[in-house]
């Protein structure tokens, strides 16, 4: 039988032709396919975009990106130029300007009493040491008795020359005794006076005995005490500041000496307290220690319970004016290499700049050297920032 049943075979596989299986597994397969060839063109289509940046970024340089608005703002100011008073700082020692010692003056003796002590303001001819002079009244006393034994023998003299000058005229006594009488009384007269010249002596040396302030001023010292023999080779007994006038002995190098003169004013400042003492300088050395090349400028100051010498202080003294730029102690920075300070350059740059300071007064520090004054300067928060930082100034409100 010839039986015509549309089934085919095919490598062991059964077909039946138009089952709807097979339209369906067709259209599973041009769907993948065209899946696969969109993902394909996508690849290709960014591949070339990419390829096409890639080469202009090549052909142009890429622009830097603007990091004006991300900058830290940083307060600048910009000092100029003012005219300043020159004032020049020093350190030195304070000493009394017009140093007095006294020593014994007489042949000196034992000591009985001593009413001063150092510190005291003394006046001149005041008891400063009182000498036991028990054996120089006794002297004194023989010479007195001595005066009077002359005196009498000089009355005698005087009486026998008067009685002989009564005899003459009669021709009793000749003029050879009137001579020699005369000579007599002469010489009588004259242990008279020098009777009196030896007692003026004892005098005048006990009175030396004692030892009296030569000048008035401050005992800055007392070496004596009673019961102390002393004479005039002794140390000196007293130091004593004439006048209480004290000084400071500032020393200075040759720059500074030069921009001084005598008579300039200078505020003195003593080591432990804030008192300022009003002066003016003095005297300036002549001479430069060839060690440490400086010079003294002695300050005159006036008496002072707080200025005492060999103590330590510091003197501001005036030297004249100065055009000079001024910044507040919060822009400037130091390390090993100096002081120095952070301007902002015209690109908005820090860079750091090397400076001189000068005096410090009221309205800031001197810039003696490194600034014109038209720099924009940092003014404050310098230590967190680093040379080539770029960042945005203010300028600080006055």
């Amino acid at each position: 039988m010839n039986y015509e049943t549309g089934i085919s075979m095919d490598h062991g596989h059964t077909s039946i032709e138009g089952d709807p299986l097979d339209t369906v597994h067709a259209e599973e397969k041009r769907s993948r396919r065209k899946w696969l060839i969109a993902l394909i063109a996508f690849l290709i289509l960014g591949a070339a975009i990419a390829v096409w940046y890639m080469m202009q970024g090549a052909g142009e340089p890429v622009a830097a990106a603007d990091n004006s608005e991300q900058a830290p703002a940083i307060t600048v100011i910009s000092p100029g130029r003012a005219t300043i008073d020159g004032e020049i700082v020093a350190t030195g020692t304070l000493a009394a300007r017009r140093e007095v010692p006294v020593g014994v003056v007489g042949e000196g003796g034992r000591v009985i009493s001593v009413p001063v002590e150092a510190g005291q303001f003394v006046r001149k001819g005041q008891l400063l040491v009182a000498i036991d002079r028990s054996v120089q009244n006794q002297q004194a006393a023989s010479q007195s008795a001595q005066i009077a034994v002359s005196r009498s023998d000089a009355r005698l003299a005087q009486a026998n020359l008067d009685r002989a000058l009564k005899l003459v005229e009669r021709g009793f006594i000749s003029q050879a005794d009137i001579d020699r009488l005369t000579a007599t009384r002469d010489a009588a007269n004259a242990r008279v006076q020098v009777a009196q010249a030896q007692l003026g002596e004892l005098r005048a040396r006990n009175a030396r005995l004692n030892v009296y302030a030569p000048a008035s001023g401050l005992v800055l010292s007392r070496n004596v005490e009673p019961g102390q023999v002393v004479s005039a080779g002794s140390q000196p007994l007293f130091t004593i500041a004439k006048g209480g006038e004290m000084e400071l002995m500032a020393g200075l190098g040759e720059t500074d000496l030069a921009r001084i003169s005598a008579g300039v004013a200078a505020e003195v400042t003593p080591v432990g307290t804030d008192k300022v003492f009003s002066g003016q300088v003095w005297q300036i050395a002549p001479i430069i220690d060839a060690q440490n090349r400086q010079g003294t400028a002695r300050i005159a100051l006036p008496y002072a319970s707080e200025l005492r010498p060999g103590g330590f202080a510091q003197a501001v003294i005036k030297s004249g004016t100065v055009v000079a730029p001024q910044l507040p102690e919060s822009a400037l920075q130091s390390d090993d290499d100096g002081s120095y300070v952070y301007i902002v350059d015209e690109d908005n740059k820090i860079e750091r700049r090397g400076i001189e300071l000068g005096s410090v007064t009221a309205n800031g520090v001197t810039i003696r050297d490194g600034l014109t004054g038209t720099e924009k300067v940092v003014l404050r928060a310098g230590g967190f920032l680093n040379p080539g930082e770029t960042v945005k100034p203010v300028l600080a409100k006055d």
